[in-house]
């Protein structure tokens, strides 16, 4: 499956966005899909995930209760609704794919810049 994020820009801290991950290949609804962020200087974080099967999702700590993530099988989409943004989520974010059984998120996008203002 191949990937393309879309959506990031430059937000005032409170303020929203919506990232897109635009995938291909058939099998689609089949994968669990992730939400990936890095900051400068520091390591990458998981910031969310929706399972193939029955769409439920689970969250970074530092994002539960602002952001939320859903998925369209039928547009081959995955979406990230950013609310409530704050300066500290400012970093690259990455959508990924891993197929249910797997352990590691083996495909990922090219990755869409957030930068939240003070």
């Amino acid at each position: 499956v191949q990937l393309q994020a879309s959506g990031g820009g430059l937000v005032q801290a409170g303020g929203s966005l919506r990232l897109s991950c635009a995938a291909s290949g058939r099998t689609f609804s089949s994968y669990v899909m992730g939400w990936f962020r890095q900051a400068p200087g520091k390591e990458r974080e998981f910031v969310a995930g929706i399972n193939w099967s029955d769409d439920s999702t689970y969250y970074g700590n530092p994002v539960k209760g602002r952001f939320s993530i859903s998925r369209d099988n039928a547009k081959n989409t995955v979406h990230l609704q950013m609310n409530s943004l704050k300066p500290e989520d400012t970093a690259v974010y990455y959508c990924a794919a891993r197929v249910p059984t797997g352990n590691t998120y083996d495909f990922w996008g090219q990755g869409t810049l957030v930068t939240v203002s003070s």
